[in-house]
């Protein structure tokens, strides 16, 4: 079947039936808009559902989310696999310049993390309400967080895997459509529901990080490489920390807590309408024997199929669970970073919130600080990729460990020091820019480690260490065992600085480097395009 847009009908070409996929989503979205009138019955009760029940409509549009999530995974799926040609490679030109499908490419990317950070990001925001609506503990809520980090967990390591089958393009897209499926979350009257539905939504939002970093890492040549992927995801970070916390600022007041949970519908369905601008790597597609495929995709990203003219360098690492010798510390020091990060992004920015609220800040107040804290340490996202491209790869990985580490020392200060005598904007930002800068630079460093057969894969498993934290502080929570976050942050600076020493010693130089799948040696050929 093809389709009237060109650059749509390019990528699509080669997956079975485009109408599933779009039937697929329309669907989904249906479904979700059946859920939308008990929501707005909720008006005169500052939107709250708690003890209503399901009537025939959501059933109806709940059975269409499911069908059309499986209708848009059917057409999303490869028509068929072959064996890569031998003797083959995609190569990109190491002065190649940058055209605007690249530019195109990352703004599209940019985008896409936004939105997929917001989802976790919003968490902390709506504890509080939770809280409030349907009576709970602290523990009782934690329950909530702790099912969308495992989903984000589960859906780290299983998309990761998918997308070395059936392709990068495909289960970002996958995501997508989960994305406004799991916008009825925020219409689910019972906690059990909201617990079900948000473990959905951890899984498209946990899928969708790591295949954004191995696409990328696919596409770009390697001079641009280094910082256009810090660049990207910093950006996306602090974007989507960003959105989440300003969206909560101005509309949780009107519409109450749920509202942050429908923005899934809109945002998730942005992400679909861009389809047509997210291309399929072409290094998958050569390693499924599309050569004809993969040549026609990255023409205009001056790129090209070229024969070897030697072996390929030197092996990269064949599997994240089971690496030798210096491979085996280096993944080590990856794993316990994201576990670092993973800390302190849902442990000690999830409590900030409701600490704020009990230190005497309204929800609106804490969320406006988070948000100018975020627009602090946007900046610091440029300064990380330029050092990261020009200096270090190694090197600016380590240093921000560093930087997360004096961020949760700073943690520790404000809590120390008399209320009122620490600036909690300055100590927010100074928390935000080292985890950011960290988050920037851990997933395209080990997207760059790793071959293309399993980059995906390899890069989910570091993602999936980024989000387990997240399940240990959310333990905690159900278990009314959360430390005070004094506590909380000397207990984070352990696998930090456990995390440096290890890249300090096994750490690798990727700066300027070939992946290592491409071939250094292949014969000089002709710029495409």
């Amino acid at each position: 079947m093809k389709m009237v847009d060109v650059e749509t009908g390019r990528v699509f070409a080669e997956r079975r039936g485009v109408w599933a996929f779009w039937l697929g989503s329309v669907a989904v979205t249906i479904g979700v808009l059946l859920h939308l009138p008990m929501y707005l019955m909720g008006a005169d009760m500052g939107y709250r559902m708690a003890g209503m029940q399901m009537d025939a409509g959501m059933w109806t549009g709940m059975g269409l989310i499911a069908l059309g999530v499986g209708l848009a995974g059917y057409g999303l799926l490869p028509r068929r696999s072959e064996p890569a040609v031998a003797g083959l490679a995609v190569t990109a030109p190491e002065d190649a310049p940058l055209t605007p499908a690249h530019w195109r490419l990352m703004a599209v990317l940019v985008i896409a993390l936004v939105i997929d950070v917001m989802k976790p990001a919003s968490l902390g925001f709506v504890v509080p309400g939770m809280i409030e609506e349907y009576g709970l503990t602290r523990a009782q809520v934690a329950w909530l967080p702790f099912a969308a980090l495992s989903g984000t967990v589960a859906g780290s390591l299983v998309w990761g895997a998918l997308a070395d089958v059936f392709g990068r393009r495909a289960t970002i897209l996958l995501s997508a459509v989960m994305f406004v499926g799991s916008s009825v979350c925020g219409a689910m009257p019972s906690l059990l529901g909201n617990i079900v539905m948000c473990f959905l939504m951890g899984a498209a939002a946990g899928g969708l990080l790591p295949v954004v970093y191995a696409l990328l890492a696919e596409i770009m040549p390697a001079r641009h490489r280094g910082w256009a992927l810090v660049l990207v995801g910093g950006v996306g970070g602090v974007g989507g920390y960003l959105a989440a916390s300003g969206f909560s600022a101005l509309l949780q007041p009107e519409f109450g807590w749920r509202i942050l949970w429908f923005l899934n519908l809109p945002t998730g369905l942005v992400l679909v309408a861009m389809s047509g601008l997210i291309p399929e790597s072409a290094k998958f597609l050569m390693s499924i024997g599309r050569t004809a495929a993969a040549q026609e995709v990255l023409r205009r990203f001056g790129s090209v199929v070229a024969e070897r003219a030697s072996p390929p360098g030197p092996r990269a690492v064949a599997s994240p669970a089971a690496p030798a010798g210096r491979d085996r510390g280096l993944t080590a020091g990856l794993s316990l970073a994201a576990l670092a990060w993973s800390l302190i992004n849902f442990g000690l920015l999830l409590w900030l919130p409701a600490d704020l609220v009990a230190k005497g800040y309204s929800v609106h107040a804490s969320s406006a600080l988070l948000a100018k804290s975020a627009l602090i340490a946007l900046p610091t996202v440029g300064v990380a990729a330029l050092v990261y491209s020009r200096w270090s790869t190694k090197g600016s990985l380590a240093g921000a460990i560093g930087l997360s580490i004096l961020g949760v020392l700073s943690v520790l200060v404000m809590e120390a020091a008399p209320e009122g005598a620490v600036n909690p904007v300055l100590t927010l930002a100074l928390l935000l820019v080292g985890s950011n800068a960290l988050l920037a630079i851990l997933l395209p460093y080990a997207a760059e480690s790793y071959a293309v057969q399993v980059r995906g894969r390899a890069t989910g498993w570091v993602a999936g260490c980024s989000k387990f934290g997240g399940l240990i502080t959310q333990l905690l929570g159900i278990l009314a065992a959360v430390p005070a976050l004094w506590i909380a942050a000397l207990i984070i600076t352990v696998p930090a600085a456990l995390a440096m020493a290890l890249i300090g010693v096994f750490g690798v130089e990727t700066r300027g480097r070939a992946l290592p799948d491409e071939a250094p040696e292949a014969a000089p050929q002709r710029r495409a395009g």
